[in-house]
């Protein structure tokens, strides 16, 4: 007897051709269908033992057409971008690229991981280069800690006293010179990455 494959649920049929557009914005990027699991992605990635699924996972999650449970991973947020996974790929696939592909598809689609702020970081953060054209350590840990849990915000309290008190965290921001040209660039990047 014939075993029938069933299509895709059309979430994941939309998520896939997503995928595969984003793997047409760089060179080779259809790479990814020579995978040969041999898990040297894995193997040299300094930060995979911080991920829920590694690089090769990543892989064969896709594959089985479970891009879903990529986007809902820690892993594309934990990527470290060293590219070593990808200069030591024996075909040739550039991992850290289509991890950043996975990465743009969850962050269009707001899909993050449950208890985990990485996109709460990155706002304060990018808000904080826009403002100031530098960051502002103390704002950005209030900002995160507001939105991610507060009773962390009181519990580094101490913390934060202490290296206000050695001059190592400022109260008050300052921004940089011509920080309107910064603002610009940040600006130009939002659209280019409209597109």
């Amino acid at each position: 007897m014939i075993e029938r494959i069933e299509p895709f649920p059309k979430s994941e049929a939309e998520l896939r051709t997503a995928f595969w557009g984003q793997l047409g914005k760089f060179p080779e990027g259809d790479k990814i269908k020579t995978c040969l699991q041999c898990g040297t992605c894995s193997g040299t990635c300094p930060v995979s033992y911080a991920m829920d699924i590694t690089p090769r996972q990543v892989v064969a999650l896709f594959r089985a057409g479970r891009i879903e449970d990529i986007l809902h991973s820690r892993t594309i947020w934990i990527c470290a971008s060293c590219y070593s996974c990808t200069v030591r790929c024996p075909v040739g696939i550039r991992v850290t690229d289509t991890l950043y592909a996975l990465k743009r598809i969850a962050m269009s689609r707001k899909i993050y991981p449950a208890q985990f702020h990485v996109q709460t970081m990155s706002k304060a953060f990018i808000g904080n280069i826009y403002r100031y054209g530098r960051n502002y350590e103390l704002g950005l840990v209030i900002r995160f800690f507001l939105k991610s849990n507060i009773v962390k915000l009181f519990t580094m309290a101490g913390f934060g006293m202490a290296m206000i008190r050695r001059g190592r965290l400022a109260i008050l921001p300052s921004k940089i010179k011509r920080v309107n040209e910064v603002q610009a660039i940040i600006k130009r990047a939002s659209q280019l990455g409209e597109n």
